[in-house]
Parts: C-alpha cells; structure tokens; sequence
C-alpha cells in the first residue's frame, strides 16, 4: 500500500475520533473490511500492543502503520496521530467561545454518542475472534454491571478484575 495513502486513511480515522480507541471503527472499516490490509487477528495484535506501552490509548495505530506497511507505515501512522494536536488549537480557539450555545453543545453530544455507536459496532467483530472462556465471560459481565449500576470507581472494578485474573492464571 502507498505510504500516503496509508497516512490519508489513518489520518482520517484520528482526525474524525475524540481521543484513543475511538479511531478503531474508522480503521477497522478502511484496512479490514474496505481494502483488507489487515485481518481482524492483526489488528487484535496492533491494539493490544498499543495498549502494552505506556502512553496513549492511540498508539495502536502506529502498529497499525507498521503491519500495513513496516517502517514507513510505523511513521506514517505517527504522523498521522500528530497531525489533528496542531489541528486542535485553532479549532479549540474558535469552538471555545462557542460551546454554550446550544446548536454548538448539540453537535458535539451527537458527535460523541455517534463515536460511541462506532466503537460497539467495531468491537463485537474483533471480540468474535477473541479467545474469551467463561470465567473471562463472567468477569467482564461483572464489571460491566458494578459499573453502570453502582457508585464504585473505575479502579478499584480494574483492580478486582486484575486480581481475579491472576489468581485464575496462577491456579
């Protein structure tokens, strides 16, 4: 694949996200459905190592790049993650003084419950090719209740689910 097009496409999908994986269903849809650059493994592969280093949710498209396109694609995928932080700025600048109205708060509510759709439907394909076993089931299940149903806070749940894992892996 050419490295500027690659770059096009990445950049499209972090330009049109809010923040980390949010970018996933744009890419999901170019490389894996669209022109089949990746399989739904590979970009399993990408997210996970992504989400392995310290940083950003993001960084997952630089693996991105670099299994499409190996070096170049690495950079490529950089760049295009670099790109929308200098877009950001003067668009902050004007939106800011903006966001009260209510056409203005509108938009970005829908924007973002759009992202959030995304991110389901690019999910539920990349969890199919996941080995998840029942205990994984159940503890995700779990969480998913104690969070949209309690006060708890996010960590302790991250936490607990983290220790559960282990003790299941040490047994």
């Amino acid at each position: 694949m050419n490295v500027i097009v690659l770059y096009l496409l990445l950049l499209k999908a972090t330009v049109t996200s809010f923040s980390g994986l949010t970018s996933l269903p744009v890419i999901h849809h170019d490389l894996v459905v669209e022109r089949r650059m990746l399989s739904e493994r590979e970009l399993n592969a990408a997210v996970a190592a992504g989400r392995a280093g310290p940083g950003p949710y993001g960084l997952y498209v630089v693996s991105v790049g670099y299994l499409v396109a190996g070096i170049p694609g690495a950079a490529a995928g950089a760049l295009a993650l670099m790109t929308p932080a200098f877009l950001i700025v003067p668009m902050a600048r004007y939106l800011g003084r903006r966001a009260e109205r209510p056409r203005v708060r509108g938009a970005i509510e829908g924007v973002l419950a759009a992202a959030a759709g995304l991110l389901v439907a690019s999910t539920l394909p990349m969890a199919r090719e996941a080995v998840i076993g029942p205990f994984f089931g159940l503890l995700t299940l779990v969480s998913l209740l104690l969070l949209s149903t309690t006060r708890v806070d996010v960590g302790w749940v991250l936490v607990a689910a983290a220790s559960a894992g282990l003790l299941r892996a040490a047994l």
